[in-house]
């Protein structure tokens, strides 16, 4: 990777794991104060606002290969696991936060902030509990026990780790939710969802960094998610009246997993503020888009 007088005069950030909310969160970045480099399987062909490089960040030699050529500023976490399995999430987490500490352990270069992209998923409460980030950390599924194991490996580590627990990520490419009212086949479940639009989620991380380079403290953990936890049912319905669809439930109600109010007081506790406060904001952007 060539780095011209330009780039280098600006803070390094490097994504492990560069896809959807990497990208945003590169766009989100002010590009006169950072350079990003963005790590992927299969880098696309065109982009403008952040330089690619093919890697498989779940092998160890090549991520190091890469930590050891640069002197990053700013790393942030993001990964997709290739399967929905304890192997694919041990693998794609845990395994990734492993070689990554590795690497920044044998590496001279320290970056001032290590971002991790985590999930809601390691809280188990499904009793309509409001969580914060004090609350227990106790979940009942392999990727909540993977994300708190991955999460930990980092915490462990002697570097300045912040964890973003993402609760449900929609907007423009992840409209779930509004396929599954138009096929029919929604649910009508009361347990409660947590929502946050992708892109106030990568606003989030960039203006977490931001507050960073100025010398503003940060919390080891933050909640991501918007300002309204509410039934899924109250989603659907909304969705199906906006797009005059008559006969949308399919799933059965007790289909929907956890059920846990997610606060994010402590996001907006730093002056953030959310553009889709809630669903309705969000899915109305969508639907109008389309």
């Amino acid at each position: 990777m060539t780095l011209n007088s330009q780039s280098l005069s600006k803070e390094q950030v490097l994504i492990v794991g560069c896809g959807d909310i990497g990208e945003r969160f590169a766009k989100a970045l002010p590009a006169d104060l950072y350079s990003v480099t963005g790590l992927r399987r299969t880098p696309p062909q065109d982009n403008t606002y952040l330089h690619y490089k093919a890697c498989n960040v779940t092998h160890g030699d090549e991520l190091n290969a890469v930590i050891q050529q640069g002197a990053f500023d700013v790393i942030m976490v993001s990964m997709t696991p290739t399967e929905r399995s304890d192997a694919g999430y041990e693998l794609a987490y845990v395994q990734t936060c492993k070689h990554l500490v590795a690497a920044l352990n044998a590496h001279h270069h320290t970056p001032r902030l290590v971002l991790f992209i985590s999930s809601t998923a390691v809280y188990g409460q499904d009793d309509n509990a409001v969580v914060d980030e004090s609350s227990p950390t106790l979940p009942d599924s392999f990727s909540g026990k993977r994300l708190l194991e991955a999460e930990r490996c980092l915490q462990n580590s002697d570097f300045n780790s912040v964890i973003l627990r993402f609760s449900g990520i929609y907007g423009p490419g992840r409209n779930r939710m509004i396929e599954l009212v138009r096929q029919g086949r929604a649910s009508l479940s009361p347990h409660i969802t947590n929502r946050i639009h992708a892109d106030d989620g990568a606003a989030a991380l960039a203006y977490l960094v931001e507050l960073s380079r100025k010398s503003v403290p940060l919390d080891p953990v933050y909640l991501v998610t918007d300002n309204a936890p509410v039934p899924m049912a109250d989603v659907t319905t909304w969705l199906a009246q906006q797009m005059n669809i008559a006969h949308f439930a399919g799933l059965a109600g007790d289909a929907e997993r956890g059920n846990k109010r997610c606060s994010n007081k402590r996001l907006l506790a730093t002056g953030f503020t959310l553009r889709y406060p809630d669903y309705v904001a969000g899915y109305t952007a969508m639907l109008k888009a389309e």
